[in-house]
């Protein structure tokens, strides 16, 4: 059960935006249904309509699903064929990760001009600190009265926003708040607005989690909160009992961090046929070289190191990575390193999955991209660059490598992955509108 299946949404005006906000400076911003609400909104036909954005192949997944469609019971990260079965009716679109990348943009943009403290979770959630825009903006309800206006004015998108004391219950107030709604957690409620949750509403506690502790007895998030703390332990371990525990008690120490980057950036595709032919994994290679590529140079980053991952057909999941001498946004050069680790690993079993990924991010500065010695000084990363000006002009398929032109159905079988967003060396994914609750 997700997060957001968790919290069914009941009126209660404790919880309204007419609530005391007082000690509430935490919001949770999280779009709705994202990836779905970029499509409608250049279709306005779709609007309304049971709509599933996602792999469209034999071995596609669900990214995101409208509420009509989910009405149904098709859920992100569900396989499209079961979402099929369920909602034969529904309109089923491939990703398009530039649009949304470019309006995730935009509206990170209009959250940083109420705070500068925003924390960006994935494309389409984040938190931020309003303490500070008091004088400006007034009181962090209004704050978040004033975004969700802005971005549905500006953008034509909805979404959903918690306020609350701290970062884990504005999370819960989002996801309650749903579908394009606002709820507020005052500080003196947070226990009564936690405790009857079910535990598998607490950060953390996934199916597994929630499956041990409710053996142990523990049901509700209040039962967790009152438990032995040894009783917990037993369910799900030292460290984690302890956080669960304190979570259980709101108590969420942590702040709004504006400082997390991208660990790394990634694109991979699932083949609708296990392949096994090196050709077609070298173009596979090449368009996904492409992709993040793109997205490097598009966010302003350069990586140190290149890294494939192959799933065979059996599923065993092998992942090679070399690190380079110069950091790079070039798609010839990460593209030439994925080529070469293919080439070392030479599997010899059919082929499921090919994943390319960039990581040791840093900034792309000028000395970064300086071309090596003898290299000419108009090169591969200014063709690239002046391709993404024509592809945002007239479209990704505007110019492309010849050797992809016969490989269109590359694009319609691909999914591009979020690098995770992390705190120093920690390696947490973040979930995003493939897999949250959106």
């Amino acid at each position: 059960m997700g997060r957001s299946q968790a919290m069914a949404r009941e009126r209660d005006d404790r919880f309204g935006p007419a609530a005391d906000d007082t000690g509430c400076p935490i919001l949770h911003v999280d779009m709705d249904a994202f990836f779905v609400s970029v499509e409608v909104r250049r279709r306005p036909e779709l609007r309304g309509l049971p709509v599933v954005v996602g792999g469209i192949g034999r071995r596609g997944v669900v990214s995101s699903a409208s509420y009509p469609a989910r009405e149904f019971g098709v859920r992100s990260a569900m396989p499209t064929a079961r979402a099929r079965a369920l909602c034969p009716q529904a309109v089923f679109l491939p990703p398009d990760p530039p649009a949304y990348a470019a309006a995730s943009r935009t509206v990170m943009r209009i959250l940083q001009d109420a705070t500068p403290l925003v924390e960006p979770l994935s494309l389409d959630e984040a938190f931020l600190d309003v303490a500070g825009a008091a004088r400006l903006l007034g009181r962090p309800v209004q704050v978040a009265a004033l975004l969700r206006h802005r971005i549905a004015t500006e953008l034509g998108l909805p979404c959903s926003v918690g306020v609350a004391p701290t970062k884990f219950v504005a999370k819960l107030g989002s996801a309650r708040a749903k579908p394009d709604g606002l709820l507020v957690v005052p500080a003196g409620l947070v226990r009564e607005f936690l405790q009857p949750l079910p535990v598998a509403a607490l950060w953390g506690v996934g199916e597994r989690s929630a499956e041990a502790l409710r053996r142990v007895g523990l049901r509700t998030v209040g039962d967790l909160a009152h438990a032995p703390i040894g009783q917990v332990r037993s369910a799900v371990g030292s460290a984690a009992a302890e956080h669960l525990h304190e979570l259980a008690w709101g108590r969420d120490p942590r702040p709004v961090d504006p400082e997390l980057v991208e660990k790394s950036v990634s694109a991979e595709v699932t083949y609708d046929t296990d392949i096994a032919d090196p050709l077609a994994v070298r173009r596979t290679l090449l368009a996904l070289a492409g992709r993040t590529a793109g997205r490097l140079r598009a966010s302003g980053q350069v990586g140190r190191t290149v890294a494939i991952k192959i799933r065979l057909a059996d599923f065993r999941t092998v992942n090679r990575s070399r690190t380079l001498p110069n950091p790079t946004d070039v798609a010839r050069e990460i593209f030439a390193t994925a080529w070469s680790l293919f080439r070392a690993l030479a599997p010899a079993d059919p082929i499921r999955l090919v994943g390319v990924r960039v990581e040791g991010l840093g900034p792309a500065d000028g000395a970064a991209q300086q071309p090596a010695l003898g290299a000419p000084a108009h090169g591969w990363r200014d063709a690239e660059t002046a391709a993404d000006a024509a592809a945002a002009r007239f479209g990704p398929a505007a110019v492309r490598p010849a050797s992809l032109l016969a490989g269109g159905a590359l694009t319609r079988q691909s999914s591009v992955a979020r690098g995770a967003r992390t705190r120093g060396e920690d390696s947490v994914s973040q979930g995003g509108d493939s897999g949250g609750p959106g």
